[in-house]
């Protein structure tokens, strides 16, 4: 596999991590239609998990095989394919080393009134199903906050040791905050920035309202005249919040949507310096051809071809 000036760039900016672990950073980078780029398309598929199987699934029946995943994020030339351990060991066998793969090692359920993640999935299982990185979900605001940072800086300790790259979902939500604050630019900020400072590798957050939730950040935007007018202008200040872009940071696809919505947030992450998209539920429920027209649409706007 041959790196691109670009990739090398980026993982120049990862300065204490081994070879291993810049390795399968590379891996990633490298895959698929955006490979070398340093732009990338993710396929995640732990909305089983969160949400059941009928409210996933039963919008596109095919969705229900762990196979139609692997196929789908192959066949649209995406960079990696993100799920929790019994999906990844449903075809790690047939699709072993066709698109790298990242283990969602913690997960929720919606049966639960906790802010919270059970452990899943481990690092262990991580290497023994091939994977390149795991993939771990903070909630930044919530009662359990700490004890999850607590489990995710030991599991990312063990992770690049191994040689594996740390992915995080940092997703504000509970204690405090109110709805439209999980979301606004200043939380969003500041829960991407909580990720890097703990040793994320690649940084997952949700696109960024232009609401202030923080009455102290809210002056300090002001006095600053921090720009958060528009969507591409939000994405360049969570980009910065990521250590001034030395961190690898992608926006979730979220709720199901129209395409144009797709495609419209799309453009502004690629214009504000982000590096792409991790979207499930908006292509997995969609019917194959068209889950494949639209993940072709977004890579061609992360190449600027449209």
């Amino acid at each position: 596999m041959k790196t691109t000036q670009r990739v090398r760039k980026i993982l120049a900016a990862y300065e204490s991590d081994n070879p291993g672990t810049k390795a399968n950073l590379a891996r990633i980078l490298m895959a698929g239609r955006l490979g070398g780029t340093g732009k990338m398309v993710i396929l995640p598929v732990d909305q089983g998990f969160e949400h059941g199987s009928v409210r996933s699934f039963a919008p596109n029946p095919p969705a229900y095989d762990p196979h139609y995943h692997f196929q789908l994020a192959i066949d649209a030339g995406l960079n990696a394919y993100a799920a929790p351990l019994g999906m990844i060991e449903a075809g790690a066998d047939t699709f072993a080393g066709q698109i790298p793969t990242i283990l969602k090692v913690n997960s929720a359920n919606s049966l639960s009134t906790n802010k919270d993640q059970a452990v899943t999935g481990s690092v262990k299982d991580a290497l023994r199903l091939g994977c390149a990185a795991i993939g771990f979900t903070i909630y930044p605001g919530s009662e359990d906050q700490y004890a999850m940072m607590e489990e995710i800086r030991e599991m990312a300790a063990e992770a690049k040791a191994s040689g594996l790259a740390v992915v995080m979902w940092s997703y504000p939500r509970g204690g405090k905050l109110t709805k439209d604050g999980e979301t606004a630019i200043d939380v969003t900020a500041y829960a991407a920035h909580m990720a890097a400072l703990l040793g994320a590798h690649i940084i997952k957050v949700k696109p960024p309202t232009p609401f202030l939730e923080q009455d102290e950040a809210k002056k300090v935007y002001q006095a600053q005249k921090i720009d958060v007018a528009t969507l591409t202008a939000r994405i360049a200040h969570i980009v910065q919040s990521c250590f001034a872009g030395r961190r690898i940071v992608v926006f979730s696809g979220g709720a199901s949507k129209g395409e144009d919505s797709i495609t419209d947030e799309a453009r502004a992450i690629r214009d504000g310096g982000g590096n792409g998209s991790i979207i499930g539920r908006n292509s997995f429920q969609r019917p194959r051809e068209d889950a494949l027209k639209l993940l072709d649409r977004l890579v061609k706007i992360y190449q600027g071809k449209e």
